[in-house]
This record gives C-alpha cells, structure tokens and sequence, in this order.
C-alpha cells in the first residue's frame, strides 16, 4: 500500500489552503511543519533586509528549530512537501524538516504557492537535505484556481 502525507509550512495560510486542497484530493493525511518560533508579519517584510525571514534567506546553513518533531514519516511511501517560495528558494524551515527526519527509499515531491516567482534551484538546493537515496521530484506551483480532478490528475501524471 502506498500511503502518502502532504507535509506543509505556511505563515500566512496560503500554502496551508494548498496542502489541505492537495490532502483531499488525493487522500492524504495532513502534517504542518511549525517552527518553534511562530514567524510575525514583521518577521516576513521582505522590504526589510534586517527581517527574519530575509535574515534566514541570506544564511542558507541558519536552520530554525521546529516546535515538534512528531511527523510519522517511517509511515508514507510518498511525502509531498509544501511551503512558499521565499525569494526564489525554500524557507530554511523546510530544510530543517528534510535534516530532521529519515527520507531513505521515499519519494519527496515539492510543492510551492508563490506571488511570482518559480522554483529556481529549489529543488537542487533542497536535494541537499534529503537522505541520500531518497526520491526528489520538482513539483509544481499550487497557487490559486486548481481544483481536486486538477490535483488527481497532477498525482496520477506522477505515477505514484
């Protein structure tokens, strides 16, 4: 049986509306990755260079703590992982998610919500943080307008 999570981190609930779209498309269960330091609207001002996200964008070792460490992740063959494109990568959360946990022998698929811009070298820089032999795809942006037969078909194009 091929059992499949849809891991997320979203700060302003547009990632999270994806993730729990995507979950009930595809039967998925649901697991949010939470820093322990909840991020504030300040903390995302990407005006600010002093802000913290911008801060963690220009330290790519910086790894935020998670609030928990409870994912069940031995459990799913398949994990489909989502967060927001901050200025053209990951938030360092996700790579701190990825180092956290045991993703040997599993199929991790990307998925971002974006204000305009793609994947980049995401996945590449991500591919750093995964366990050697697992299985990373480039997914897609679930931005707005996909509905759950546009997200079946996404799934079924991946041969899962």
């Amino acid at each position: 049986m091929n059992k499949t999570l849809v891991a997320y981190f979203s700060c302003t609930g547009t990632t999270r509306r994806a993730a729990q779209a995507l979950a009930a498309a595809v039967d998925a269960d649901v697991y949010e990755i939470r820093p322990q330091i909840p991020y504030t609207p300040a903390d995302l001002d990407w005006r600010n260079k002093k802000s913290r996200s911008s801060v963690e964008m220009n330290d790519p070792d910086f790894r935020p703590a998670l609030a928990d460490k409870n994912a069940a992740i031995g459990a799913y063959n398949t994990i489909f992982v989502g967060f927001p494109i901050w200025w053209y990568v990951a938030p360092t959360i996700i790579n701190t998610f990825l180092e956290t946990y045991d993703f040997s022998g599993k199929r991790v698929i990307l998925f971002a919500t974006s204000g305009g811009s793609g994947f980049g070298e995401t996945a590449a820089a991500l591919k750093k943080s995964l366990s050697p032999d697992a299985a990373l795809v480039e997914g897609k942006l679930l931005n707005t307008g996909l509905s759950p037969a546009d997200l079946r078909a996404w799934r079924q194009s991946l041969a899962l």
